[in-house]
């Protein structure tokens, strides 16, 4: 688990709250109307932008990659490909066969290998499996960067609706006080879904994305440069870039260093 989202979340909750009831009472802070206008508009504007299947889709898939660590690590995924290209150095693409791949699409390119595929076909095939699959995770971002900035714009609506009450019954002193409320509460709700919650899972989102289309397109080589039966010193110098910290070294490299 991504725990850093949820300390932010709770964090960044805990200093609003904590700062209302430095200066009075929680229950001034709370207006049913004003949550009306900035979530209920919010969710409408979200169902007018995007079709229903992909509003529970992306919203799951968001929150599933915004609070949980990538399964990938290109780390494993390299050590893995350099065990495979010994491999099929010794034994050929057949010795792939009986191989234990825990990576689906991984298990999938190498059983193309495995069949025969040359390698532009089983570049294109894999290729297109990842571009689909990143565009699911991608429109997760899209949404809550959505959501983000629809919320504020609710905020000022419902500011302007509290706004016109108070006006319309400046003659009512009892009237003055609900509608000032609306008027406040409603930015400050439109704020906080957006700064505290929206923006950051978005941004959130558009980092992990980018680290999961790295790491998808480090398979994608893998496996190509093992069905061309690359030796393990090539497959490093292709392979290492791919990884965070770059081409790793090795003990001969050290050695070679320390000389």
């Amino acid at each position: 688990m991504d725990i850093a989202t949820l300390i932010g979340i709770i964090g960044g909750m805990g200093v609003i709250v904590g700062a209302i009831f430095m200066g009075g009472s929680l229950s001034a802070f709370i207006d049913y109307p004003s949550i009306m206008v900035v979530f209920g508009g919010t969710t409408a504007a979200t169902l007018i932008k995007f079709p229903m299947r992909d509003v529970m889709k992306s919203m799951k898939t968001g929150i599933s990659i915004a609070f949980k660590n990538p399964k990938e690590d290109p780390q494993s995924i390299y050590e893995k490909a350099m065990e495979l290209s010994s491999l099929v150095r010794k034994n050929g693409l057949l010795g792939l066969e009986s191989v234990e791949i825990e990576n689906a699409i991984m298990k999938r390119g190498i059983r193309m290998c495995v069949d025969g595929h040359n390698g532009d076909v089983i570049r294109s095939s894999i290729s297109s499996e990842v571009a689909k699959s990143i565009q699911r995770d991608e429109l997760g971002e899209v949404m809550f960067r959505g959501i983000g900035d629809t919320a504020p714009a609710f905020g000022m609506i419902g500011t302007l609706v509290g706004l016109v009450q108070m006006l319309a019954n400046l003659s009512d002193p009892d009237a003055i006080g609900p509608a000032m409320a609306i008027a406040m509460l409603t930015t400050f709700y439109g704020a906080v879904l957006a700064n505290l919650i929206a923006l950051p899972i978005a941004d959130k989102l558009a980092l992990k994305v980018e680290q999961l289309r790295n790491t998808k397109e480090l398979i994608v080589e893998s496996v190509v440069q093992i069905q061309a039966s690359q030796s393990p010193l090539v497959m490093r110098e292709i392979l290492g870039p791919y990884l965070p910290g770059g081409i790793p070294v090795e003990d001969g490299d050290d050695a070679a260093a320390s000389s």
